[in-house]
C-alpha cells in the first residue's frame, strides 16, 4: 500500500472509531439523563405475585420484598400499597408474605409481575388524600409550572420537591403529616415534568439547572403570604433544595431544609443510573464525559455548600448505605463538615428516596422535632 493510501486508511479508521466512541457515549448518557417523569428508576427487581388473600399478599422472596416498612407496588394498570412483612404467616422458602393495605388501581392476582416503589398514592391531594387543594401555576424562567397548594393557617410553608423518575404524587406520602400541623404545602412540577416546560436540551441535569424552578416556587410562596419556607426534597429534589439554599436570591426566606437521599456526587449517580440500565462497564466513563459535554461542567456541590456561609438554614438529612443510586458516603461527609447545621439520620434497608417508607413513624418523629423550632 502506498504511504498516502495507508495514511488515508488510518485516518478513516480513526474517524470511524472516534464516531463510534462518541455515539456510544451519547447513548450511555441518554440512558441516564433522558428519564421521563414518572418512569421508575432502575435497580428495583421485578417480583411475582404468588397469591393474595384477605389483607395479605405472597411475593417472590428477595431483599426487596423483605424490606421493612410500607411501599407502593406498581405494574401496568395496577397500583397497590403494601405494609410490613408478616413473619408468622405460612409461606414457602422462596416466598414472603406482606400485609396488603389496599389496591388503588387494577386487579391484583397470582402471576402479576410487579415492582416496589416509594410512591404510595395516585392522584391529587384531593382525590388521593381527601384534602382540599388549589391547582396553581408558578411563573418559571422557562414558562408556567403547575403545582398543588394544600392550604394551612401557618406562615411557614413547606415546598415539597420530588426527584428523578417520580412525579408530584411522591411527596403526597408526607402531605398528611404537614396538614395535621396546619402547615401549607406547595408541591410543584419542574422542567421536564408532565405539564411543565421541557428542559432546553431535553435532558435531566440531576438538579443542577432544575433548582432554578425551586427559586421560582419560593418567590411564588412569598407572594402568596409565606414569611418563611422549609424545602423538603427527595433524590434530585433534595439536590435542588440544597442548591436553592446556597444560591437562591431569596434564600433568606428558607428557614430549614429536609433532604432525603440527596444526589451529592453527580458523576457517581450518573454512572449508577447508566449501570442500572445495563450500560456495559467500559461505556460508563464515556457516559460521564458525554453527559458533561452535553450539559456543561458540574461543580462540586459538597464543597460548594460546605464553604463558610454558603448554607445558613439548618438541614435534616435522611440517607442510608443501601441507596444504590445516590451514594450515602457524601451525605456522611456533609454532616461531618457542618456538624452544627446538618443532622444526619441514617436509615438502613431503604432504597433511593425511600427513607420514609422504611420506618414512617421514626422519620416523622425526627421531622416533628426538627420543625418545631422553625414554625
Amino acid at each position: 500500500m502506498r504511504p498516502a493510501t495507508a495514511t488515508a486508511a488510518a485516518v478513516t479508521t480513526l474517524i470511524g472509531v472516534g464516531a463510534a466512541v462518541i455515539a456510544a457515549g451519547r447513548y450511555a448518557s441518554d440512558v441516564a439523563l433522558k428519564v421521563p417523569s414518572g418512569r421508575p428508576l432502575p435497580g428495583e427487581p421485578g417480583l411475582t405475585v404468588h397469591a393474595t388473600g384477605p389483607e395479605r399478599i405472597t411475593l417472590t422472596r428477595s431483599l426487596a420484598s423483605l424490606r421493612p416498612g410500607t411501599y407502593g407496588m406498581d405494574a401496568p394498570g395496577l397500583h397497590a400499597v403494601l405494609g410490613p412483612v408478616l413473619d408468622r404467616a405460612p409461606h414457602t422458602a422462596d416466598t414472603v408474605v406482606r400485609r396488603l393495605e389496599r389496591v388503588e388501581l387494577g386487579v391484583l392476582g397470582p402471576g402479576a409481575r410487579v415492582r416496589l416503589t416509594p410512591q404510595l398514592h395516585r392522584g391529587t391531594p384531593t382525590s388521593a388524600l381527601g384534602l382540599v387543594h388549589e391547582d396553581v401555576e408558578i411563573p418559571g424562567e422557562l414558562g408556567p409550572l403547575p403545582a398543588w397548594l394544600v392550604p394551612g393557617p401557618r406562615t411557614t410553608w413547606v415546598i415539597a420537591l420530588h426527584g428523578l423518575g417520580t412525579t408530584r404524587e411522591h411527596p403526597l406520602n408526607l402531605v398528611p403529616f404537614y396538614d395535621r400541623r396546619k402547615i401549607p404545602v406547595l408541591v410543584p412540577a419542574y422542567r421536564g415534568d408532565e405539564g411543565a416546560p421541557s428542559s432546553p436540551d431535553g435532558l435531566a441535569h440531576l438538579g443542577d439547572s432544575e433548582w432554578r424552578d425551586v427559586d421560582a416556587a419560593i418567590r411564588y410562596a412569598v407572594r402568596r403570604g409565606a414569611r418563611k419556607v422549609v424545602l423538603h426534597g427527595w433524590g434530585t429534589g433534595a439536590t435542588m433544595a440544597l442548591r436553592a439554599a446556597a444560591e437562591s436570591g431569596v434564600r433568606d426566606r428558607i428557614s430549614g431544609i429536609v433532604l432525603d437521599s440527596p444526589v451529592l456526587d453527580w458523576e457517581a449517580t450518573l454512572r449508577n443510573l447508566a449501570a442500572a440500565r445495563h450500560v456495559p462497564g467500559p461505556l460508563l466513563p464515556l457516559a460521564v464525559r458525554a453527559a458533561q459535554g452535553r450539559t456543561g461542567a458540574h461543580g462540586d456541590l459538597l464543597r460548594t455548600v460546605s464553604e463558610p456561609g454558603a448554607l445558613r438554614a439548618p438541614a435534616l438529612l435522611f440517607h442510608g448505605p443501601d441507596d444504590t443510586l445516590a451514594p450515602w458516603e457524601p451525605s456522611v461527609e456533609l454532616a461531618s463538615r457542618l456538624p452544627g447545621l446538618v443532622a444526619l439520620r441514617t436509615v438502613k434497608q431503604a432504597p433511593h428516596a425511600a427513607m420514609w417508607n422504611a420506618d414512617p413513624n421514626r422519620y416523622e418523629e425526627s421531622l416533628r422535632r426538627f420543625l418545631t423550632p422553625l414554625l
